[in-house]
């Protein structure tokens, strides 16, 4: 089994904060002795750092759910509860973070150390010395913690490599790299021998550096699923640079013209903005018999289906076996390179508008929808909200519920829908009766 792995799904859960508590000094001639109980510590976030020592998803095979710690409950003399400590998730170099729900990118981590919180932990619960007031100076009423966002998430591992090789199964690709770089991809004589994406460091005589990715075989209908389909294609988005290897000798009985034509189809077709990196043709396999007369017919075919005008990509005749041009090869990919800038991978459509943790004022506090038992049924996220917070074991927190429902409209709503008295209302699994 392979130990590559370059998507996952997981589902983190920031942690909850502490809930406030409800206390009292003891101190002459103030009521009850006063309230002094304390805030909840703060949840802790769930944030996802680059490291560079990984190049797999592997670690989240098995392991999915991540949970951060909820924070520490509020304590008497007005302390504050401790907040809890950030859970770290460490990812490789190049991963894409998605919402599973809507598809969205949230956040590209390519650089070593760069830090997203991709779910925020929630706030501490107000203890009862936040509620004193001059009419009701000591205060039963404390919060509970907010609860701490979870999400569900889709990781892709795209790898980052300045050069890209592509080509049919067999044509040398895991031959070209395992020569140019210090890399030692799996090479043998049969179709699909490179399973994953293997990547190397290439300098060049005049001391040019970049990174090489061997990406697996490609064939005709890889964008549609065939053969490795469109699970190692991803890895050349970020390639800024492609080397098109092709068998010149045509050792498996394919014309290279028409090699060439279907591994640029299923680019284009799985990703139009593909084509738009430029290209170098690598005819590999000169030294074998009729190499040199198939690169010839090879040109002579390029060059019909271009205008008169249009650029000819650049063809480097090589031998990965020989080592027969792969200076100049080098040198060319290097200065290509120099002059080629970094392609934006995704559009502003794909992303995720940026993060607002607190209420949309656009949308309705509330919504009211009856159960199938006749149950009122109260919805929403501020209302849901609230409704967690609220410390149901405090009559007077139950009292200021009510008074917050009441200010958002729900009595009168559920009036002007028909509701009666002693009609159930549902919040959640929270029952309560009507009273008009």
């Amino acid at each position: 089994m392979s130990m590559f792995l370059d998507t996952a799904k997981i589902q983190v859960k920031a942690g909850k904060g502490g809930d406030g508590m409800v206390a009292f000094r003891r101190e002459k001639y103030v009521p009850n002795g006063g309230p002094w109980g304390g805030d909840g510590g703060r949840g802790g976030d769930v944030i996802f750092v680059v490291d560079e020592g990984l190049r797999t998803l592997m670690d989240f095979r098995y392991n999915r759910h991540f949970k951060a710690q909820s924070g520490e409950k509020g304590m008497t003399k007005g302390m504050h509860g401790r907040g809890a400590e950030d859970l770290i998730i460490r990812v490789p170099q190049g991963t894409t973070v998605r919402d599973a729900e809507t598809g969205k990118v949230i956040t590209d981590l390519i650089e070593h150390g760069q830090r997203f919180v991709v779910a925020h932990g929630g706030r501490g619960g107000r203890g009862n010395i936040r509620f004193a007031t001059p009419k009701n100076s000591a205060p039963e009423i404390s919060e509970n913690g907010e609860p701490g966002q979870e999400r569900e998430l889709l990781l892709e591992l795209k790898v980052l490599a300045d050069v890209g090789l592509v080509g049919f199964p067999s044509v040398g690709k895991s031959t070209l790299l395992s020569v140019i770089t210090s890399a030692k991809p799996k090479i043998g004589a049969y179709h699909f021998t490179t399973i994953v994406p293997n990547l190397g460091m290439v300098r060049t005589q005049s001391g040019e550096s970049f990174a090489v990715a061997d990406l697996p075989g490609l064939i005709e209908g890889a964008s549609q699923g065939v053969g490795l389909g469109t699970q190692f294609l991803r890895h050349i988005e970020r390639t800024r640079v492609i080397l098109h290897v092709i068998d010149m000798s045509a050792s498996e009985g394919r014309d290279p013209y028409e090699d060439y034509l279907a591994i640029n189809k299923e680019l284009e077709s799985y990703n139009l903005r593909l084509m738009e990196r430029p290209q170098i043709i690598v005819a590999n396999k000169m030294d074998m018999p009729d190499s040199a007369e198939n690169l010839k017919e090879f040109k002579q075919k390029l060059a019909a289906n271009y205008d008169e005008f249009e650029e000819l990509p650049q063809i480097f005749p090589i031998s990965s076996l020989t080592k027969q041009g792969l200076a100049t090869l080098l040198d060319a990919t290097a200065e290509l390179l120099d002059k080629t800038p970094e392609f934006l991978l995704y559009e502003e459509s794909d992303m995720e508008d940026e993060a607002y943790y607190g209420f949309d004022e656009e949308a309705p506090a509330f919504e009211i929808s009856r159960d199938d038992d006749a149950t009122w049924v109260l919805s929403g996220d501020k209302l849901e909200k609230l409704f967690t917070m609220t410390n149901f074991d405090r009559d007077e927190s139950i009292m200021k519920f009510s008074r917050q429902l009441r200010g958002m409209g729900v009595d009168e709503a559920l009036r002007a829908r028909g509701a009666k008295d002693g009609d159930l209302v549902r919040i959640g699994k929270f029952e309560f009766e009507f009273v008009d």
